[in-house]
């Protein structure tokens, strides 16, 4: 069973895709290595969903007041120098609560890995910084066609 939300997303056994009705703005320029965008509702459709359908795209959902939070943020920044294929943003829960509560935050700060539409990997909490970059690593290699196949199975099966 599939359900859908106000940013075109569709969400299905843990994976989420976008409509493919969706109005699909035009690719934005690849930012320099170690800049990070700040996403918002208003940038999320272009930011996140239409750019991870060329690279991956890495976003964190943080808040102001949180401490791990803060703590996460120079591990954040620091990687992402690393990776110029590969897009980091940071989503304030706190500025943008209704995308929040659109991908269910339950906790903070949590990451969430965007390639070709689709969530592949989400977790709460901070990581070390080798953890996370082998997070970034392997968001790289995930073979998308198996994951494709994977959500059109889980939309075909009936409710």
């Amino acid at each position: 069973m599939t359900t859908n939300n106000p940013y075109g997303a569709s969400y299905g056994a843990g994976n989420v895709t976008v409509n493919a009705a969706s109005p699909t703005p035009p690719v934005a320029e690849i930012l320099p290595a170690g800049e990070i965008r700040d996403v918002t509702t208003q940038s999320f459709a272009q930011e996140v969903i239409a750019d991870s359908r060329n690279q991956p795209v890495l976003v964190d959902f943080w808040a102001p007041w949180c401490g791990p939070c803060r703590m996460f943020a120079p591990t954040f920044e620091a990687v992402s120098e690393s990776y110029p294929n590969v897009v980091f943003g940071k989503l304030n829960t706190e500025d943008q609560q209704e995308l929040a509560a659109a991908f269910n935050i339950r906790s903070i700060p949590t990451l969430m890995v965007f390639r070709e539409k689709v969530i592949v990997f989400t977790q709460a909490g901070m990581l070390p910084k080798a953890a996370f970059e082998q997070v970034v690593q392997k968001s790289l290699e995930v073979d998308m066609a198996k994951v494709h196949a994977e959500v059109a199975a889980q939309e075909s099966e009936p409710a």
